[in-house]
């Protein structure tokens, strides 16, 4: 995905309208319509305004947080390359940089579509990193067949978000409880939204290196930048 989408009338309208219809067209059962329901009130709450108060969204981070180098990730739970970050370079970054204490590392979710919000919402449902970063590997490694399950229809999307949510230890009313929080997605929207601008974050996977952005890079290049950051 080369850039932003953050167009987030169409998200809430095309993706309200796909999500219900969805349902409609195989006859759904009661509990399918008020699960529906649900998923379309969050949907709706997706538009999101600079006024909104977003100090209640915590920073995911792993590493040293007094670390003379500060790595922020940008990524969309949804995004092909950022998946191929996680399921490969990342391990060596957090082998050779995390682990070691060498820097601190941030990640930050984008948005491209409400199925990169739900996703960061069922990551974000336990409150706690370690559960976090791990519901985060298992997003990305399932990737394929996650997002693109029924060949992209979303109500089979937000079934296999629920089974990810219960694997990673989460109870089924928390995790519905998490995808259908409309007040907790306009903040995580007005949060991106404004950590995006600020960083001049315009594609996915990006990254900020103490204070400078770059987009999606070998390996190499990455440590290269690190390594010039501390000074080495």
């Amino acid at each position: 995905m080369n850039r932003i989408v953050a167009i987030l009338a169409v998200v809430v309208g095309v993706g309200g309208y796909f999500l219900w219809n969805s349902m409609q067209s195989s006859g759904p059962s009661t509990q399918e319509q008020a699960q529906a329901e649900r998923l379309l009130g969050a949907a709706n709450a997706q538009e999101a305004s600079s006024d909104v108060d977003t100090s209640s969204v915590v920073e995911m981070q792993l590493g040293n947080p007094d670390a003379p180098v500060t790595v922020i990730e940008y990524a969309s739970y949804t995004c092909p390359h950022c998946a191929s970050f996680h399921t490969g370079a990342y391990k060596q970054l957090k082998a050779d940089y995390i682990d070691t204490g060498k820097i601190n590392f941030i990640y930050r979710e984008v948005y491209f579509d409400r199925f990169g919000l739900w996703a960061s919402a069922i990551a974000r449902c336990a409150g706690t990193p370690e559960t976090f970063f791990g519901i985060t590997d298992i997003l990305y490694s399932t990737q394929s067949e996650w997002a693109r399950a029924g060949g992209g229809d979303p109500a089979q999307i937000a079934d296999e978000l629920r089974k990810v949510g219960r694997l990673a230890g989460l109870g089924g009313d928390s995790v519905e409880a998490c995808l259908t929080d409309a007040d907790n997605l306009r903040t995580l929207v007005a949060w991106y939204q404004k950590n995006a601008a600020a960083d001049g974050v315009s594609s996915t996977p990006s990254f900020v290196i103490n204070g400078t952005t770059y987009n999606n890079m070998a390996y190499s290049e990455m440590s290269t930048l690190i390594e010039e950051a501390a000074g080495s």
